[in-house]
């Protein structure tokens, strides 16, 4: 069994990413200032971009709120490469907080439906 820290790496950072750059992509901005600005490659940028990685997780309207709030401060200078790390970790501690993960889990590690291994799950 997988630790939900795991699968945060595996699948919740990628898709974070992957959505970024698809917005910052709406906002005009091109592939190569997107790696730049996010500190991955420019072919991480097209991966993301064409669900190549990042995929396969569906984040709610309040998830993909916080990621368009974030890709339109970094398009408008309200943000830079230093917030990347602290307002990726604020989204993902958001995640974690949700039904999100706890499916994901238990989806890619065919955990049982009565385990209380995520965050999202516990009765604390």
């Amino acid at each position: 069994m997988k630790p939900p820290c795991e699968m945060v790496v595996w699948y919740v950072i990628p898709a974070i990413r992957s959505e970024l750059a698809k917005d910052l992509l709406n906002l005009s901005m091109k592939q190569k200032d997107i790696s730049e600005l996010m500190d991955i490659t420019q072919p991480a940028v097209s991966q993301y971009l064409t669900d190549k990685r990042g995929s396969g997780i569906e984040f709610n309207d309040e998830i993909k709120d916080l990621i368009k709030d974030f890709a339109n401060d970094l398009a408008n200078g309200n943000a830079n490469k230093s917030d990347i790390i602290s307002r990726t970790c604020s989204i993902c501690k958001r995640i974690k907080t949700e039904d999100i993960l706890c499916q994901l889990h238990k989806e890619k590690d065919d955990l049982p439906e009565d385990c209380k291994a995520c965050l999202s799950c516990s009765d604390d």
